[in-house]
């Protein structure tokens, strides 16, 4: 089967974790750092916590297999303060911080 670009889909099988394994260690961290945590109280209410910790995995959480770089990069840097008070930033309702340093 293939697409108009000429990409073919390949179908993953079922019950093969390595078949997809991007997929499985976002689904295992978004498990484990996020819904073990939070009471989900609705549909909205798991869209809405879900949403807020993609944003928090690509954009403010170092990940190892990348140097402990970030995902997502702005796409106009910003300087960073060289002096300036650290402040934590919560994320999921302080679940998760995120630490920025902000200008004296």
């Amino acid at each position: 089967m293939a697409s108009g670009a000429e990409i073919k889909i390949l179908r993953t099988p079922i019950a093969a974790p390595r078949a997809n394994a991007v997929v499985e260690r976002f689904m295992g961290s978004l498990r484990r750092e996020c819904l073990d945590f939070v009471l989900i109280l609705s549909e909205r209410h798991l869209l809405h916590s879900v949403k807020e910790y993609v944003h928090y995995f690509n954009h403010a959480r170092p990940h190892q297999g990348i140097a402990q770089a970030i995902p997502v990069t702005s796409t106009t840097p910003t300087p960073i303060p060289v002096e300036g008070n650290i402040v934590s930033v919560p994320v999921l309702h302080g679940l998760h911080h995120d630490y920025q340093r902000r200008a004296a």
